[in-house]
């Protein structure tokens, strides 16, 4: 038996880069084709942060919160636990951040900022444009095609990498940040085991997360 300091952080990983790209194209196929109408809605959001009226925004925070749930069992339970048992401690996780998405993005006195003005605007209908159109295309870095697209809504990346976005643009600033925490951790998760996996695109989902934060930490605009 090999002394444990000949181990390196990898070899704790129980998984390999390909059985956890193989995850994606599992769920894809048992859920097409699902994959439409979760573009559709990951484009309703971006609209409804574009121009929030609150009856649209309201809707979209309930859409998303709903799909915090579902990704939380369909992919994390469903999928991934049954080869990363360390999973499952992060599942109760993305069933709080539904609750939150509930009880904050839905609570009275939320709200969008229309401003152009507003410094965080741009970064944070960037993180969910990037999430909705640009972040399933990464599955092309990976080799595995679009069959392995991960797609908001129904995986857990672009699904963190949105809610980011919308945590920039909600005001009172209280409540964005509260909002950040757990998307963030998924993100910071998702970036260790990508990097351990020696998969490309380990950097993006550190990459949201630093834009996240540091757009939320702007002062707010004038007008």
């Amino acid at each position: 038996m090999s002394e444990w300091w000949t181990y390196r952080p990898g070899d704790f990983l129980m998984v390999s880069l390909r059985v956890y790209e193989r995850l994606f194209v599992l769920h894809n196929q048992a859920l097409w084709p699902a994959q439409w109408l979760a573009l559709a809605l990951g484009a309703g959001l971006l609209l409804a942060l574009w121009r929030p009226a609150a009856g649209r925004l309201r809707l979209a925070m309930a859409v998303l919160a709903a799909a915090w749930g579902f990704v939380g069992w369909a992919f994390l339970w469903q999928q991934y636990a049954p080869v990363n048992w360390g999973i499952r401690y992060l599942v109760p996780l993305f069933a709080l951040q539904a609750l939150l998405l509930l009880v904050l993005g839905l609570g009275r006195g939320a709200r969008v900022s229309t401003s152009r003005r507003e410094p965080s605007r741009w970064p944070g209908l960037g993180l969910v444009a990037y999430a909705v159109f640009v972040h399933p295309l990464t599955a092309l870095l990976h080799g595995r095609g679009l069959a392995g697209a991960e797609v908001i809504g129904l995986a857990p990346d672009p699904l963190a990498i949105a809610t980011l976005g919308v945590a920039v643009l909600l005001q009172p600033a209280r409540r964005g940040w509260a909002l950040l925490a757990i998307p963030a951790l998924w993100c910071l998760t998702s970036a260790a085991t990508l990097q351990l996996l020696g998969a490309p695109g380990a950097w993006l989902p550190l990459a949201a997360v630093v834009i996240a934060v540091a757009a939320r930490w702007l002062p707010p605009g004038r007008g």
